[in-house]
C-alpha cells in the first residue's frame, strides 16, 4: 500500500515472531529496519485509513501516510510512552492529514464537495473514485454523499467523528488523541452529528 523508500511496507517479516511494544519501540530507538518494517505492517492501515477518513483521496492519504511512518522513524526518540504508540500515531495521521489539507489551494481542499454538489469549480478528481476500506460495495453511494458533508465540518469534529464512526475508537481513545477531556469530546460528536443531520437533510431535500 504505502511506498516508504528506504523500507518495503509490504515486505513481510522473516524473524518467525513479533516484538511486543515495549521491545518494538526500544528496537526503533536503536534504528532496527526490521523493527521498523513490523511498525508499518502493524499499523498501516490504521494510519492509511484515518489520513482517507480526512483528506479523502487514495493517493494524497498514501502521501500523508508515508510522512506519518517518515515522522515516526526520524522522531521515535520523543515518544514519551505516556500513551500507547497507536494512539501516537493516531495524532501523527490527524496532524498531517489536517496539515495536507491546508496546504492545498481551497478549490482543491473542496473539490470532492464541488463535484458532487455541482458547483462551478473545477473538479480535479471524480467523487465514485472515492472508496472508504471500511464501506461495503453496495453502500458506496450513500457513503459518497456522507464522507461529502463529513468533509464540510469544521476541523475538530470532523477529525473526532471520522475517528468514532470510521476507526471505531472510544471517546476515551479519542480525547487521548485530540488531547481534549472525554467531554469534549462527547459534545464535539454531538455538534457533529447535528450539523451532518442538517446538512444532510437540506442536501436531501434540494435535490
Amino acid at each position: 500500500m504505502l511506498h516508504i523508500f528506504f523500507v518495503s511496507c509490504t515486505a513481510k517479516l522473516t524473524t518467525g515472531f513479533l516484538l511486543n511494544e515495549l521491545d518494538l519501540i526500544q528496537q526503533l530507538r536503536a534504528g532496527d529496519e526490521l523493527a521498523f518494517k513490523q511498525l508499518v505492517e502493524n499499523y498501516q492501515d490504521i494510519v492509511f485509513n484515518t489520513a482517507l477518513g480526512i483528506v479523502q483521496n487514495h493517493e494524497d492519504a498514501e502521501d500523508v501516510a508515508q510522512e506519518v511512518f517518515i515522522q515516526v522513524y526520524r522522531s521515535i526518540d520523543q515518544f514519551k510512552g505516556d500513551a500507547r504508540l497507536s494512539t501516537w500515531l493516531y495524532r501523527i495521521a490527524t496532524t498531517k492529514a489536517l496539515d495536507h489539507i491546508r496546504s492545498k489551494k481551497r478549490k482543491k481542499r473542496f473539490a470532492f464537495i464541488t463535484g458532487l454538489f455541482g458547483n462551478k469549480d473545477q473538479l480535479l478528481h471524480e467523487p465514485v473514485d472515492f472508496h472508504h476500506p471500511g464501506v461495503a460495495l453496495d453502500k458506496k453511494e450513500q457513503a459518497e454523499l456522507l464522507f461529502s458533508v463529513i468533509d464540510k465540518l469544521p476541523e475538530n469534529q470532523k477529525v473526532a467523528f471520522n475517528l468514532h464512526k470510521s476507526e471505531q475508537l472510544s471517546y476515551q481513545e479519542i480525547a487521548d488523541i485530540m488531547g481534549l477531556s472525554v467531554s469534549a469530546v462527547e459534545s464535539l460528536l454531538f455538534r457533529a452529528r447535528q450539523n451532518l443531520r442538517k446538512m444532510l437533510e437540506k442536501t436531501l431535500f434540494t435535490k
